[in-house]
């Protein structure tokens, strides 16, 4: 299954970054983007979107308006709500009007995919209970904390070693670090973190080539 995404964001590299999060996680697909809240409200109104991301300053309409008028229009679709804005007026806001998650610019990546498993960990539980009981409303209140309490050191996050660890076992041999970086779209710096944590834990083995002519480099495969 793959969830439909609008992202509503005025600035156009953000939303361009947005996106390619986004992309990074097959359950999720972009349907559309909007450069502020009129948009978002005419587009939703023709389409259905499973999961808004949208910044809380825009231009016409801004986010916490947007927000309201979603609810008004009982518009079946959840919101995470991305901005720079810290205060604490606009977070009680949002979050009496049901987000799924805020996020503050500028974020990581990693966090970017804990809000898109906190939305997806509602959802699965939702669409699990055949029969509503005090059990299945407990596991979907629980279910976005579930998404971030981990058995992982800080740093880590399960969402990124996965999508590593998935790109290794298509693997037939040793890759770079470099190499695995390119592929899947982290920073080299982010590869190498992630790559140390592996080999420590038995994920993965690492091998160092020393023929390169110049600084040996590292290669890893799945363990």
């Amino acid at each position: 299954m793959s969830y439909r995404v609008l992202i509503v964001e005025d600035d156009p590299m953000v939303s361009m970054i947005n996106e390619q999060y986004v992309h990074k996680n097959k359950q999720f697909s972009v349907c559309g983007s909007c450069r502020n809240g009129q948009e978002a409200i005419e587009f939703l109104s023709k389409e259905n979107v499973d999961l808004v991301i949208m910044d809380v300053y825009m231009p016409f309409m801004d986010g916490v308006e947007t927000l309201k008028q979603i609810r008004e229009k009982k518009f079946n679709t959840e919101v995470i709500m991305v901005t720079a804005a810290n205060d604490t007026a606009t977070l009680e806001n949002t979050m009496h009007l049901g987000v799924i998650d805020y996020l503050i610019k500028p974020f990581a990546y990693e966090r970017f995919q804990v809000a898109l498993e906190k939305f997806d960990a509602k959802k699965a539980a939702l669409n699990g209970a055949s029969v509503l009981d005090q059990d299945c409303v407990d596991s979907i209140i629980t279910s976005a904390k579930k998404c971030v309490v981990k058995d992982f050191p800080k740093g880590i996050q399960e969402k990124t070693m996965e999508l590593i660890l998935s790109y290794l076992k298509e693997q037939s041999g040793w890759i770079s670090g470099d190499s695995i970086a390119e592929n899947v779209g982290l920073s080299g710096v982010t590869v190498r973190h992630y790559m140390s944590y592996m080999v420590d834990n038995g994920i993965a083995v690492q091998s160092i080539n020393y023929e390169t002519g110049g600084r040996p480099c590292i290669l890893y495969k799945k363990g």
